[in-house]
């Protein structure tokens, strides 16, 4: 691996809510994707329930 990259295989699970189930679900095969919003591009995380299939997302904060 090179130095300065980011290793997303070890990173901390990600959560989110899942409206099929009403629980907070640990996302699978969760990847960083950019939905449209106000004021333009949003990051957010989607992802599938491991329970039922159903698909996820979750919004995250502004880069830093």
């Amino acid at each position: 691996m090179c130095e300065g990259s980011v290793d997303t295989t070890m990173a901390e699970p990600t959560i989110g809510y899942c409206v099929k189930c009403k629980a907070k679900q640990e996302m699978k095969d969760a990847k960083e994707v950019a939905m449209p919003g106000k004021g333009g591009q949003r990051r957010a995380m989607k992802g599938v329930c491991p329970k039922c299939g159903t698909g996820m997302y979750r919004i995250l904060g502004l880069k830093k």
